[in-house]
């Protein structure tokens, strides 16, 4: 089920608009949603205002959500943006505490933390910052780094690392996306943190193998599980 939040005009090249749903709608999406069939787990991803982070924080407390992923989306995979610069602070305010897991690239980690993620280091780094805002599990992604694709998980006393080898297809598109939804999906199954992680990277690793070859930019990454 979804609560649409903002709309996009884009394609494998880039974003061409962004027109963001008001608030007041987006609220009327939530109530509708999970007054009828309740949700295991939610996963948040480009909200665009301050305004839809403050109503969707605010529904997640209504209905007493658990299982929240908050997928920090700032930009796409072309650069466009996608979180308007004023809702950043309402951002690290208003959802990260709610957050059962946050799921920030190399990039976010950047912004919502202010340390220059360069290796592991820095990763675990932002890391500890980021579980410092309330979120209680935290996943710095690390596909934008060199080497193997390898992302750490904290829980605020332990580091796990998920490493898969990297694929040689470099352009894709939507991998953030699927990784956060793949995780959320299993979290609703019952699974724990760690392994929701784990099955979901191996699930977007799957995705990037199997990545559709189509359009002039980004591949889009195959998140249907079916072969491509």
């Amino acid at each position: 089920m979804s609560v649409i939040v903002a709309l996009t005009a884009q394609n494998t090249t880039g974003v061409r608009g962004v027109l963001d749903v008001p608030s007041d709608f987006v609220g009327r999406q939530w109530d509708s949603v999970m007054s009828d069939i309740p949700a295991n787990a939610v996963k948040t991803g480009m909200l665009g205002t301050a305004f839809n982070i403050v109503v969707t924080s605010d529904m997640i407390k209504k209905y007493a959500v658990k299982n929240v992923i908050v997928d920090p989306v700032l930009t796409s995979t072309s650069g466009d943006t996608l979180l308007a610069a004023d809702a950043i602070e309402t951002l690290k305010e208003k959802l990260v505490p709610l957050a059962l897991l946050i799921t920030p690239n190399i990039d976010e980690a950047r912004v919502l933390t202010g340390v220059e993620v360069r290796g592991q280091d820095g990763m675990e780094e932002a890391a500890k910052r980021l579980r410092d805002m309330g979120s209680r599990f935290v996943l710095v992604k690390g596909g934008h780094l060199e080497g193997d694709a390898v992302d750490v998980l904290f829980d605020g006393s332990v580091f796990n690392y998920f490493r898969a080898v990297r694929i040689g297809h470099t352009n894709i598109h939507g991998t953030g996306c699927v990784l956060s939804a793949a995780i959320t999906a299993y979290l609703a199954m019952g699974n724990s943190v760690h392994d929701a992680v784990r099955l979901g990277k191996d699930f977007v690793t799957e995705a990037i193998a199997t990545s559709f070859k189509i359009g002039k930019g980004a591949w889009p990454c195959n998140a249907s599980g079916l072969e491509a």
